[in-house]
């Protein structure tokens, strides 16, 4: 473990299971200055193999760590029978930035830093970004993608449920006021902290799932999303299906994202 870094780690608890085991872990963050709690979900042969993937998974806002575990109880299984470590940790309601108004807001380095040098030093993972994903719901779908398209050396795919893409129609929503400044005030900050527009950014190897349900208030901008990457002829897979904003519709949505990160984790060429 890198000492300067991660000074003070504690499993806080662990529970074993048929299908594996759950753990929740303190990681110290440095940037931040805190410690930022994280469930890990391993799979049942852990201990017998090596360079297992991680799937990183990311809750929406007002919501926590346990989220995941509470929305999908079965994520221990499907961690065993996809192959794969998950993920799931605590963002606060950062919407996953670095935030240029709020210092102690660094979620971006966090995640896509910190925590996977941790989970990279102390899980047998596949140390490189074929073998790592990320995705989320709500807010956490906009972090999948932002941290996705922005870091593309440290995650290989990233996906999107019922994602806040585009976050520029929301201006009073979400806190995102306290994290990037009054929109009124701020446009061309909002204009670069939101999905839609990193797409410049997106390199030809980079796998991405996008799914949104046609009741959702997020529908619109997926749509958009969506005909944008077309446009821009960026290759992705694109789902939308009747349901709303809700944890029906995340609890059905996440099993068909693990079945692609799958594919993507063990038939990559």
């Amino acid at each position: 473990m890198n000492k300067l870094l991660f000074i003070l780690v504690s499993c806080a608890s662990a529970i074993c299971t048929s299908a594996g085991q759950v753990d929740t872990v303190d990681i110290f963050s440095p940037s931040m200055n805190l410690n930022v709690k994280n469930i890990v979900i391993l799979p049942v042969d852990y201990e017998e193999h090596t360079n297992f993937p991680t799937l990183y998974l990311l809750h929406g806002y007002s919501g926590n760590h346990k989220d995941w575990v509470n929305i999908k109880p079965d994520l221990p299984e499907l961690a065993t029978l996809y192959r794969m470590i998950i993920v799931c940790p605590d963002g606060k309601n950062s919407w996953y930035w670095d935030s240029p108004v709020n210092p102690k807001m660094k979620y971006e380095t966090y995640v896509s830093k910190e925590l996977v040098d941790f989970i990279d030093q102390n899980y047998k993972t596949k140390k490189d970004k074929s073998g790592r994903a990320i995705t989320g719901l709500s807010m956490g779908g906009h972090g999948g993608l932002w941290l996705g398209i922005r870091h593309q050396d440290v995650f290989g795919a990233c996906g999107s449920t019922s994602g806040g893409v585009d976050i520029r129609p929301f201006p009073k929503n979400w806190e995102m006021e306290t994290l990037l400044g009054v929109y009124s005030d701020n446009k061309e900050r909002w204009d670069q902290f939101t999905v839609i527009n990193q797409l410049h950014l997106i390199k030809s190897d980079l796998t991405i799932i996008i799914d949104c349900g046609t009741e959702d208030f997020f529908y619109e901008v997926n749509e958009q999303l969506h005909r944008e990457m077309l446009n821009r002829h960026i290759r992705h897979d694109y789902l939308s299906r009747p349901g709303a904003h809700n944890a029906g519709y995340w609890r059905n949505s996440i099993g068909y994202q693990l079945l692609f990160f799958h594919h993507f984790f063990f038939n990559s060429p």
